[in-house]
């Protein structure tokens, strides 16, 4: 693969293990975040001389362009974004702002660049809460938030864009990522970060609903390998894939496995379903799989065990 490479927020959770990736196969390593939820210290293991951090925000254009035009860039990892369903419903304009707006910056700049390839997180929301499981890329998307529909137009921008020069653009669609340096403080928090830092430290933990909605859990680290897997092989101009483990988890199990983990009291309480939240969430990876010789390494228990080891 290409040995130049831009991360967008690339100090965040997802972003940083991305970051850490190309640093240890030798690229050159370019990370763009503005540091509204990514950290200094997500990067801080690396050594500083193994990638260069600029501090911008994607919707400032004239950056954009300028950070493609100073440097020989072959290949973005465009991460950044307010990953949050309920921050896009209680604040859709800001939101749509980074999300679309500022993505349609990285993409078009990418292009006029002639970079060679994008890779970039879209999310099983496109899917909304279509019962049919598990979720196959040719489904019709049906969105349920402005979080899911912002995903999707960044990915029906792609496609547009892919036909315009000659950079190739891979959409992600994410299932409920996990693992190290996911901050539990934040709003944009998965729910298994969120449970482990209560339940480690004592306090009860909020479900919303009955326990029994089900999600696709994948490690952080088999997402990084998606991530250089598609950058590698997909060699069409724009392509979607799913990256999950194709297994169900429900919340009450995984809430279980945790405890079993932490040798903790079950301490739970129950409220209502949220706006917006999807009942039933499964990846089919056969796609992925076939296209790439993808496998995760990383199921619900060990993935938890490793992350709960490093606290």
């Amino acid at each position: 693969m290409s040995k130049n490479i831009l991360v967008t927020g690339g100090a965040g959770f997802i972003g940083s293990h991305i970051v850490e990736e190309a640093v240890n196969r030798g690229y050159n390593t370019l990370v763009l975040d503005d540091l509204s939820t990514g950290k200094k210290e997500n990067l801080e293991h690396l050594p500083q001389d193994s990638y260069r951090l600029i501090q911008g925000d994607i919707r400032d254009n004239n950056l954009i362009n300028q950070v493609f035009k100073d440097n020989a860039i072959n290949c973005v990892f465009h991460e950044a974004a307010i990953a949050s369903v309920q921050k896009s419903i209680t604040d859709p304009e800001n939101t749509y702002s980074i999300n679309v707006e500022g993505t349609r910056n990285v993409f078009e700049a990418a292009v006029d660049h002639g970079v060679e390839r994008v890779v970039f997180a879209s999310s099983a929301a496109v899917y909304g809460d279509d019962p049919k499981i598990p979720k196959v890329e040719d489904m019709s998307p049906k969105p349920i938030s402005p979080y899911g529909e912002h995903k999707l137009e960044n990915e029906k921008m792609a496609a547009k864009l892919s036909l315009k020069g000659s950079t190739k653009f891979v959409a992600l669609r994410y299932f409920n990522v996990y693992g190290l340096r996911q901050d539990p403080a934040s709003e944009y928090s998965g729910v298994i970060s969120i449970f482990i830092n209560r339940i480690l430290s004592g306090q009860k933990i909020t479900i919303y609903g009955d326990g029994k909605q089900t999600r696709d859990f994948v490690y952080v680290k088999d997402v990084v390998a998606a991530n250089y897997l598609v950058a590698e092989k997909i060699a069409r101009g724009f392509a979607i894939f799913n990256v999950g483990t194709g297994l169900q988890t429900d919340l009450n199990e995984l809430v279980g496995i945790i405890f079993s983990l932490s040798s903790n009291v079950d301490n739970i309480k129950y409220e209502l379903s949220r706006a917006g939240d999807i009942r039933h969430s499964l990846a089919d990876i056969i796609n992925l799989r076939r296209e790439t010789g993808y496998k995760f390494d990383y199921e619900i228990k060990n993935g938890l065990s490793q992350l709960i080891s490093h606290k």
